[in-house]
Order: structure tokens, then C-alpha cells, then sequence
């Protein structure tokens, strides 16, 4: 009896550990290679907060942001709940992500992990250049030389798309500028100096938006637009700096900015931002479930680009709106239809679904013809020429994220 009694003490322990339930983390992972993208995410938000990065002790707990990358992807990848990420972070649902970012992966990390400082930035002498490589974006030269966003894009009259390409030279418009030394003009409650000659700026914070720093200045969010060179579809984000207010001179400046399709290359290039990325997969997707071949889904890709900068745009010429700037009144659709870019990307490949405009697909021989004869076929634009200068790089993007 002693011996069965300690026979069965002895191996409960090993038993419980193997009947014990699975978590539900454990079963996640089971799951993993099984389940959708979807189906994944929304078991993540279901799984309680880890608190650090999965994986063994030691993990760094800061992730740096690549380009393609979602909050709910590092949540999911790293274990955590989409919500805490972005308390952690100071983020909201709206909150935009980039490229070189660095994110919190744990709660209440500065209180018992030290965060390295971060390298001071490069210091530009006044005037200096930098060549674009592949990759780059405004906001990452920006970075690299300690600069503002808006003051590089003002420095070189890049315009509301701000798209830059490889081999472009830019002005570096110098250091950002030492703080405020004791004898400048008081501020007044708005953060605004009394000096009316002064060009008023503002730093975009986390929950910043056009509509609340324009009401914290007294403008209209109309003005604030027009100021930056921003448009409505325009994203903002933290540490980007805008313009409150131009000194009287600098507001009689009417002369118009360089244009892209100024420069003497031919085959233009655009590293895609976040939501560019999204909205070039949507358009892969569409074609892809319409067995649209590699080139009418790269002529699409172009035309979006030329159009719109490949963004989804309530506004344009007229009534166009947008990836592609249909125009309700030529019978693309309704406004509620033509900016749903599931919708407005099927309209382009096969017309409008009562057969009022033609599709790519409609076109006799499209396959045959120049790459932006093809286009501008659909199109109808007031510059055919630009369609094809994004050719080489719609094939780039194509690659890269179909």
C-alpha cells in the first residue's frame, strides 16, 4: 500500500504537466501555419499581453519599423495585443508608422530599461546636397541630416506629392535650428512668437491633426493646406513641422514648384510609402483575381501613380476621385463607389458595370499597344506622356509586393 501510495505521488506531477490544458498562446502557435491572416490577427487581439517580444530571454524589447509594416503585424508577430502596442507607444488608431520608427514592446519600459540614446544626427552645412539612393524617402534624409520634413521639401520646391527618385540631388537646408536663445520674442499661449515678421511653425505631436493645430493658430485648416503645399488626402505625423504662418514676404511667392516630370530622367522612381504600399496591393490583388496579366496590372499600377500618387483621394480635377481620379459625370460611378479602391480598381480593368466607360480589358488589342498608349486609352488625360515614365518602376512595384 506504501509503495502504490508513493508509485502515484511520485508520478502525478509528471501526469498533471502533460494533461494540463494548452494555452491559449500555445494553441496559436499550433495553429499558425493553418490558419488565415485574419483568422490570426483576431486571435492575437484575443491573446492576453505578453508584457515583451516573444522569444527567448534577452529579446531586445524595441522593434524598429520596416518599410510594409503594420501595427497589427508587429502586435501579431511579437505576441502582443494590437491595443497595448499602442498604448505603449502613445499611439492611437489613426496614428501613422514609418519606416526607421522605433516602437515600445513592453509596459512601462523606462522605468527598469535604460534606452540608449539615440545618434545624434549628421549637421549639414548650409547648402550641401545629397544624392537620392533607391530606398529613401523624404522623411528618412530628413533624419539623416537633422532637418525638418518641410523644410527639405520647401528647400527643394518638391511640391505637394513630395515624390523623389534615385540619382535625384536634393539641398540640404541645414541643421535643424539651435532652440530659442533668452532675447528672441516672447511666445505667446498658442506657442506663437509675437514677432510678425517671424515665420510661425508648429511640431506635429502624437494626436496631432490639420483640423486641431490649425484651430490651436487661429487658421483654417484651408489655410494650413495651402501654407505646406499639403492637400486634403495629405498624411501628417510626428516631428513632421509645419508652417503656421509666412512672414508677408514670403506669402506674395506665387512661383510654381519644380515639377517631377521636369527631370531630364526618364524613368521615374518612387519608394512607396505605407498606405502607397497598401493601396499598390489592392490594385495587385484586384488584377490578380481577374487574371489580369503581370503588364495590365503594371499599367494600372502606373496610371494609379500618375493619377493620384497611388493615394485614395476624396478630391481631384473636377469631380475625380480616387486611386484613379474617375469622374462621376463620365459615368465611372458614384462618388461613394469611385472611392472604394476594391471597386475603383475593377472599374479600371473591366469599365463601368453598366457599360458607360470602357476598361483596359475593353480595349481591342490593349496587349499590343505602348505601355502608356494603353493608359491613356482609359484615361483620357491631358498628359499621355507621363504614364510611361513610371513603366520601369510599376514592373519594381509589381515585384515587390505582388
Amino acid at each position: 500500500m506504501t509503495g502504490a501510495m508513493a508509485l502515484v505521488l511520485s508520478g502525478a506531477p509528471a501526469v498533471a504537466a502533460e494533461s494540463s490544458p494548452k494555452s491559449d498562446r500555445d494553441r496559436l502557435h499550433e495553429r499558425a501555419s493553418k490558419t488565415s491572416p485574419r483568422a490570426l490577427g483576431a486571435a492575437a487581439e484575443r491573446t492576453p499581453p505578453a508584457g515583451l517580444a516573444s522569444g527567448a530571454s534577452g529579446t531586445s524589447p524595441f522593434y524598429t519599423v520596416e518599410s510594409g509594416d503594420t501595427i497589427t503585424g508587429i502586435a501579431i508577430r511579437h505576441g502582443l495585443r494590437t491595443i497595448d502596442l499602442l498604448t505603449w507607444n502613445d499611439l492611437n488608431w489613426s496614428s501613422t508608422i514609418f519606416p526607421g520608427q522605433e516602437l515600445v514592446l513592453r509596459q512601462s519600459l523606462n522605468a527598469d530599461v535604460p534606452k540608449a540614446p539615440a545618434p545624434a544626427p549628421e549637421q549639414a552645412p548650409q547648402g550641401s546636397t545629397h544624392t537620392v539612393e533607391a530606398g529613401e524617402t523624404v522623411w528618412s534624409i530628413a533624419q539623416t541630416y537633422g532637418v525638418s520634413v518641410a523644410s527639405l521639401i520647401e528647400a527643394n520646391e518638391l511640391g505637394e506629392s513630395a515624390i523623389i527618385f534615385p540619382g535625384q540631388k536634393l539641398t540640404i537646408p541645414g541643421s535643424t535650428a539651435p532652440s530659442r536663445p533668452d532675447d528672441t520674442p516672447s511666445e505667446g499661449p498658442a506657442g506663437i512668437p509675437d514677432d510678425p515678421q517671424s515665420q510661425k511653425t508648429h511640431t506635429v505631436e502624437a494626436g496631432d491633426t490639420l483640423w486641431s493645430i490649425a484651430a490651436a493658430y487661429g487658421i483654417s485648416v484651408d489655410e494650413l493646406l495651402d501654407v505646406n503645399s499639403l492637400d486634403a488626402g495629405s498624411i501628417i505625423y510626428p516631428g513632421q513641422e509645419l508652417i503656421v504662418q509666412r512672414p508677408p514676404q514670403q506669402e506674395e511667392d506665387d512661383d510654381e514648384p519644380e515639377s517631377i516630370y521636369d527631370s531630364p530622367v526618364y524613368d521615374l522612381q518612387a519608394a512607396l510609402s505605407t498606405p502607397q504600399a497598401e493601396n499598390a496591393r489592392i490594385i495587385i490583388q484586384v488584377g490578380r483575381e481577374l487574371g489580369v496579366s503581370d503588364r495590365g496590372i503594371a499599367i494600372a499600377l502606373a496610371t494609379a501613380m500618375v493619377e493620384s500618387s497611388i493615394r485614395n483621394l476624396d478630391w481631384g480635377d473636377r469631380d475625380s476621385l480616387g486611386l484613379f481620379q474617375q469622374r462621376p459625370s463620365a459615368g465611372w460611378g458614384e462618388p461613394d463607389e469611385l472611392v472604394d479602391r476594391y471597386y475603383a480598381t475593377r472599374t479600371f480593368f473591366l469599365g463601368a458595370p453598366d457599360g458607360a466607360t470602357n476598361g483596359l480589358l475593353d480595349l481591342s488589342g490593349w496587349a499590343d499597344m505602348d505601355f502608356g498608349a494603353a493608359a491613356q486609352a482609359v484615361q483620357i488625360s491631358a498628359f499621355p506622356d507621363r504614364y510611361d515614365r513610371w513603366r520601369v518602376a510599376a514592373y519594381g512595384w509589381l515585384a515587390q509586393h505582388g
